[in-house]
C-alpha cells in the first residue's frame, strides 16, 4: 500500500513540475504604439470584400491590440464569434484563424486580448469542434 502511494504521489509531481505556466499578456509585450490617423482598410481578398461593412466600421477605430492594429468581432451565428485583425499602419486585414462558440456562461468575451500585448485568448470551441472547449 505505501509503495503504491509514494508512486502515486512522485506521478503527480511530475505532472505539476512539467506543466509550463499559462501564457500571460504582459509576457507577449508590443512594440510599437500607433498613434497617427488609421490607414484605409485593404479589401483585398473575396472574404475581405465580404465583410467590408464590419472591417471598415473597425478600422476607423482606435487601435486595440499589439499596438498597432484593430481587433474586430463580430456575431457569427447563435453563440459564435468570428474577427479580423487591421493593421492601423497599411489597413491590411488578418483574419482570426478561427471562429469560437460555445464559451462558459461566466465568461463575458470569449476574445481576450490588449493594446500593449501581442497574446491573443480564446476561450471556448475554435470552430464549432465539439470537444475542443477550453482555453487557447
Amino acid at each position: 500500500m505505501r509503495r503504491v502511494l509514494l508512486i502515486g504521489l512522485s506521478g503527480a509531481l511530475g505532472l505539476l513540475v512539467a506543466q509550463k505556466p499559462a501564457p500571460r499578456f504582459e509576457d507577449y509585450p508590443a512594440t510599437e504604439a500607433y498613434k497617427g490617423k488609421n490607414a484605409p482598410v485593404v479589401l483585398a481578398s473575396p472574404g475581405d470584400r465580404k465583410f467590408r461593412t464590419m472591417l471598415r466600421e473597425a478600422a476607423a477605430e482606435k487601435p486595440n491590440f499589439a499596438g498597432h492594429f484593430v481587433l474586430a468581432e463580430w456575431g457569427c451565428g447563435a453563440g459564435c464569434v468570428m474577427g479580423a485583425a487591421i493593421d492601423a499602419n497599411t489597413g491590411k486585414v488578418s483574419w482570426l484563424p478561427h471562429t469560437i462558440c460555445c464559451w462558459p456562461v461566466e465568461v463575458q468575451e470569449p476574445i481576450e486580448f490588449r493594446l500593449a500585448s501581442r497574446l491573443i485568448v480564446f476561450i471556448g470551441e475554435r470552430n464549432e469542434k465539439e470537444g475542443d472547449d477550453g482555453t487557447h
